[in-house]
């Protein structure tokens, strides 16, 4: 009898921890996914929709991958922490609006921000969703999300995010298809 019960002790931590290997390969590809969104739409030749725009995506992100950890998602709670958070970093959220901004200019304008804003936003996407990844693995929710806590995080997670946009920024100009 004991070792029957072993064997399913066994079984069920296998299960356990193959489930937790496919959310953390599900919610990889969503933050992918979403940090190429958030890429594209600096793209985007009008100023502030940019900007709105990409918070959607940020939202969705944020709603996708709650899901996969099981935290029912609050979209005025996440929409508050992705303001926090890029509000509080001002080189990020001047580097955004910024690169929004110039797009306003004729040509040079466009160029610039062609340049500047893909970058920039996957970054922010990118070290948006390390926060929430990191969070909800820890157990968190919404509720109990603290965004002053995270900031040193994020800027840590957004510098990542250059070179993670970068070389997809690269990666996208190799392939084919382009």
């Amino acid at each position: 009898m004991k070792e029957n019960t072993d064997e399913t002790s066994a079984e069920v931590v296998a299960e356990s921890v193959n489930d937790t290997l496919d959310r953390d390969q599900r919610v990889e590809k969503h933050a992918r996914n979403h940090i190429l969104t958030a890429m594209g739409i600096g793209l985007f030749p009008l100023p502030i929709i940019d900007m709105v725009a990409l918070v959607g995506v940020q939202l969705d992100m944020i709603r996708t991958i709650a899901n996969e950890y099981h935290v029912p998602f609050r979209r005025d709670l996440g929409k508050s922490v992705i303001t926090t958070l890029l509000g509080g970093f001002v080189p990020v959220a001047l580097g955004g609006t910024l690169a929004s901004l110039i797009k306003c200019i004729p040509l040079v304008g466009q160029s610039a921000g062609a340049v500047t804003m893909p970058v920039v936003a996957g970054a922010a996407t990118y070290a948006i969703s390390r926060v929430f990844i990191q969070h909800f693995e820890s157990g968190g929710t919404f509720l109990d999300m603290d965004p002053a806590k995270v900031k040193v995080h994020f800027a840590e997670q957004f510098e990542k995010g250059k070179k993670v946009a970068s070389d997809l920024k690269k990666e996208g100009k190799a392939s084919p298809a382009n």
